[in-house]
């Protein structure tokens, strides 16, 4: 039995089979589907759809998003937390964080966006869910100005002092579909050597498709799709056991239990 600690499940890709896509996961054993919201216009659908497939969300505005948010926007996430504190669905601050890979983006802004956004998951007790891209020491930087409950750093790529650095913070690192390629040599070496507190599973879907969705770019430009999906989740754990000698029962509970770990309310729908 497994969990998706990250999935965006409201995205456009699944508007023809959404229902069918969230059929398929529980079919395949993923049991409870993680849902990030990234800007204030699908807080609802996030949370609706957590409730229509069993699953959880965060609320958050996503480092991608920040140019087109209004600054009253960070006043939104505050009443939408607010109103929803209650409710055992809500599980973290997310999807949050920085990119410093896409070119373009005002760097000055995400920041601004990324700290205020730790202040309120600081205010309400919750744990973060961050994007990691090319920006872990100023996300450990913006972590030693405001402490939060700890969190995911979803789809990790840093460094091995990176990740030890987060792990003595209290984060668990997300592992998904870029470990599956051969060639991704530093994910595959740190997914082997963690600490066995720290991996947890997640599909990203529909992005970050692993080894066997993958399409090269003149396929795509061909016609073909590489949507990913939860229920790919299980043989993405294949790939995590066989990096670290684990059964699948043990990569199952392990990562279960550190899911569970990094964000305490999932406790309650496990």
């Amino acid at each position: 039995m497994w969990i998706d600690s990250h999935c965006h499940l409201d995205a456009p890709e699944f508007d023809a089979d959404r229902d069918a896509v969230a059929a398929r996961a529980r079919a395949a054993g993923v049991v409870l589907l993680v849902l990030p919201a990234v800007e204030v216009a699908n807080f609802d659908a996030v949370r609706g759809l957590a409730e229509r497939c069993g699953g959880a969300y965060a609320l958050g505005i996503h480092p991608l998003y920040v140019g087109r948010a209004q600054d009253t926007d960070l006043e939104r996430l505050r009443d939408a937390l607010g109103r929803q504190r209650s409710d055992p669905r809500l599980v973290a601050v997310g999807e949050i964080g920085l990119d410093h890979f896409v070119p373009g983006l005002d760097r000055e802004r995400q920041q601004r966006f990324y700290l205020a956004q730790l202040k309120l998951a600081r205010q309400f007790g919750l744990p973060v869910i961050l994007h990691v891209r090319r920006s872990a020491d100023n996300l450990l930087s913006g972590l030693n100005r405001v402490e939060v409950a700890g969190g995911i750093a979803h789809a990790f790529n840093g460094s091995d002092e990176q990740a030890r650095r987060f792990v003595e913070r209290g984060f668990r690192l997300g592992f998904g579909g870029a470990m599956t390629f051969e060639r991704a040599l530093q994910i595959r070496a740190l997914a082997a050597s963690l600490p066995a507190t720290a991996p947890v599973l997640e599909t990203d879907a529909p992005d970050i498709p692993p080894q066997w969705l993958y399409r090269t770019a003149a396929e795509r430009a061909a016609g073909a799709t590489s949507r990913n999906e939860p229920a790919e989740l299980p043989r993405i754990a294949a790939a995590l056991a066989a990096l670290r000698g684990w059964t699948v029962d043990e990569t199952a509970a392990a990562t279960r239990a550190n899911t569970v770990a990094a964000l305490p309310r999932l406790a309650a729908l496990a």
